[in-house]
């Protein structure tokens, strides 16, 4: 092919327009496919940092990662000082996950800690502009849920079964603690339960949330159970059955959760060991795995809380002038002398400390100054609900009761949700 001067000058134009047209248009186009998109997680853009994931290791503290991230010792300490209510530096959980943000700089200082404490709440440590601390939790959505099941073994099998997160049977031990005896539910016995899952993202599963309403079955004798908030100021949350009376007593039935009676009060027991020698056992032993939650039964003030012979390591509860309890044999104590505890929280960890044979706690019960045996004991009830909000709390409850009685009973797996 051959190029005349004004094929060559034509020729030469559009290549230079060419050129011209690469080197205005082609870099932006780049510049915007590789510039990256804002990645937003705990409120922060996490593209403006250099990320470091991680896990609390055995025995590693607070301190021990800050050190290695060049944060002083001044700073460790203001933060476990001053931000304590925020964020509890010393109660790290072994596998929880953190996440560090540093500056992208030849520096790469610190900008922020970030500790997961469970899958919805979380703690920030801010260094971009001194020290500051707060606490936030991911937005979660909550979908309602109903499920139902016959218990043919026990009822962690029969929750399993229709799919059912296992809190969810702790939920239902707890709302009926002294309304149901767990330790003898009969086959045949059956529940329906509605209830809240809690969802990240609306995708990410993180777990059971409150029981709206419940209904089982025991014995043939119908239970009915309704989330109500009579203390709208203090945002008390019970639960009543469809006659206003409260579920809750001023006692837990037990101070563990699904332990069988290994021991009971007696008088006139003999023990081998001994010769056969009348030894009164004035306790209840409730069997349970070291490590297992031991509960306070009811409101009080610990009046003891410490390890002494026998009875090893142990918490005693002052609830008022005619009620006491004592729990044995601890693995370690959570509460001290002189604090406040109200029913269902965690006082210590079932051990072997003391003289024991095997893991359980040792549940005694004074009334009156006298130890008796808290299954015979007719233990006060918790207050029903006042006349004057009695009708509300019926009209708010229609409803939910014929929800849940339109539930119908299933014996073999659902089609439900899978759950952790």
């Amino acid at each position: 092919m051959k190029f005349n001067h004004k094929s060559f000058v034509l020729w030469s134009l559009l290549s230079l327009t060419l050129l011209v047209s690469c080197k205005t248009d082609t870099p932006q186009k780049i510049a915007q496919e590789i510039a990256p998109k804002d990645s937003i997680f705990y409120g922060i853009n996490f593209n403006q940092f250099e990320v470091i994931r991680d896990t609390i290791k055995k025995n590693e503290t607070f301190g021990q990662i800050m050190l290695r991230n060049n944060i002083s010792y001044a700073q460790i300490y203001g933060i476990s000082k001053e931000y304590r209510e925020v964020f509890d530096v010393r109660r790290l959980g072994i596998g929880r996950p953190y996440t560090l943000l540093k500056s992208k700089d030849s520096l790469q200082s610190t900008q922020y800690f970030i500790y997961e404490q469970d899958a919805i709440r979380y703690a920030v440590i801010d260094f971009t502009n001194g020290v500051h601390v707060y606490k936030e939790e991911k937005p979660v959505k909550y979908v309602t849920r109903e499920a139902s099941g016959v218990i043919t073994s026990s009822l962690s099998e029969a929750i399993l079964d229709q799919g059912i997160d296992y809190d969810v049977t702790n939920n239902l031990s707890v709302i009926y603690a002294w309304t149901i005896d767990f330790f003898s539910l009969q086959k045949g016995d059956k529940f329906k339960v509605v209830y809240k899952e809690k969802f990240i993202n609306d995708t990410i599963y993180a777990g059971a949330g409150p029981i709206e309403s419940a209904y089982f079955e025991h014995n043939g004798k119908p239970f009915y159970a309704f989330r109500h908030m009579p203390d709208t100021v203090n945002k008390i949350v019970e639960y009543f059955d469809e006659q206003g009376n409260n579920l809750r007593r001023a006692f837990l039935r037990a101070p563990v959760n699904f332990a069988k009676i290994s021991s009971r009060y007696n008088l006139k027991r003999k023990i081998a060991f001994y010769g056969n020698k009348v030894r009164p056992h004035k306790g209840t032993d409730y069997k349970a795995a070291v490590g297992t939650e031991i509960l306070a039964t009811a409101n009080g003030r610990v009046v003891e809380s410490t390890r002494r012979g026998g009875n090893g390591k142990y918490v005693k509860i002052r609830h008022n002038n005619v009620y006491s309890t004592q729990y044995l044999h601890m693995k370690a104590q959570k509460v001290k002398k002189g604090d406040y505890v109200k029913q269902g929280d965690v006082i210590g960890w079932v051990g072997m400390t003391g003289n024991t044979s095997g893991p359980h706690v040792c549940y005694r019960f004074w009334k009156n100054g006298r130890q008796v045996d808290p299954l015979k004991e007719k233990l006060p009830a918790a207050e029903p609900l006042p006349k004057s909000i009695l009708n509300q709390y019926l009209v708010e409850i229609a409803p939910k009761k014929v929800q849940i009685d339109n539930i119908n009973f299933r014996r073999q797996p659902s089609n439900a949700i899978a759950t952790n």
